[in-house]
């Protein structure tokens, strides 16, 4: 097996990519890999230093293994439910390395709780950081990509945007989070359909059941279901695809990640 490596003359030499939700697990994955194929990659978290979160995983951490590698990138932290912690974070990644060429968003905070006691304050902080954030950090992006007639926006949403099916096993828990990943999805979409013109693709990925340290905290990984886990790698394989094709042909999808790099002939790289 050849080993993973930078390539500094890739497909994506000389963009500019964002990436939030980057401390770990699926953002960090997605950074490595388009670090690989020469972006320059900004990270964003609200974890930037060991001991700030109690799962693993931190901005620094994934700066220094892209970095070690010989890729470009660097971190901001930022709070995504705060609208000027959003503007900082735009304005800093483009004084950075220039205007966004990618977006990636991949930040979440999610609670699994019924509805009948969903908390107000919880379900508001769940809208602001997986609908709004990714609304308003794109209206942010939007004016330099139009300009340049060039950009690539990627939405991380989830199976549970899908609606459930009868027979129906009485799990309770999931409907905020359908909620929100199915809002993403048709934002994705509708979006989509506005900036065609303009040069800009807006897609959405749906990953497969994957080994990360949030789906690890929230217990998703059963006896029943762990014949399903997905290596992490398909989710960023599918993403970078997404993110370099052309935007007059590869736009307007959500993507369900494993059959879509089926679909595209494609066999994920390993990361570095």
């Amino acid at each position: 097996m050849i080993a993973p490596r930078i390539n500094s003359d890739g497909r994506l030499k000389g963009r500019n990519a964002l990436i939030t939700g980057a401390s770990r697990g699926i953002g960090e994955a997605i950074a490595a890999r388009l670090a690989m194929e020469g972006a320059n990659v900004v990270v964003s978290a609200r974890t930037a230093e060991a001991g700030e979160s109690r799962l693993s995983g931190t901005l620094h951490e994934t700066v220094d293994r892209i970095v070690r590698a010989g890729g470009q990138a660097t971190f901001i932290k930022a709070d995504l439910a705060q609208a000027v912690e959003r503007e900082r974070l735009v304005e800093a990644a483009q004084a950075a390395y220039g205007p966004i060429d990618i977006l990636v968003n991949n930040a979440a905070i999610t609670y699994f709780i019924p509805v009948a006691g969903f908390p107000e304050k919880r379900f508001k902080l769940m809208m602001e950081v997986q609908v709004y954030a990714p609304f308003h950090l794109c209206q942010l992006v939007l004016p330099s990509m139009r300009a340049r007639k060039q950009g690539w926006i990627v939405n991380i949403s989830s199976g549970a945007g899908l609606h459930p099916k009868q027979p129906y096993s009485g799990r309770a828990g999931g409907a905020v989070y359908g909620m929100c990943k199915a809002a993403l999805e048709r934002f994705t979409t509708g979006l989509a359909s506005e900036v065609y013109d303009d040069g800009v693709a807006v897609n959405a990925v749906s990953p497969g059941l994957v080994d990360t340290p949030g789906v690890a905290v929230h217990g998703l990984i059963t006896e029943a279901n762990k014949d399903r886990v997905q290596p992490i790698k398909y989710i960023a394989e599918a993403v970078y695809r997404l993110a370099s094709g052309d935007p007059k042909v590869l736009t307007g999808t959500i993507a369900y990640a494993e059959p879509f790099l089926k679909d595209q002939g494609v066999e994920p790289a390993e990361l570095v």
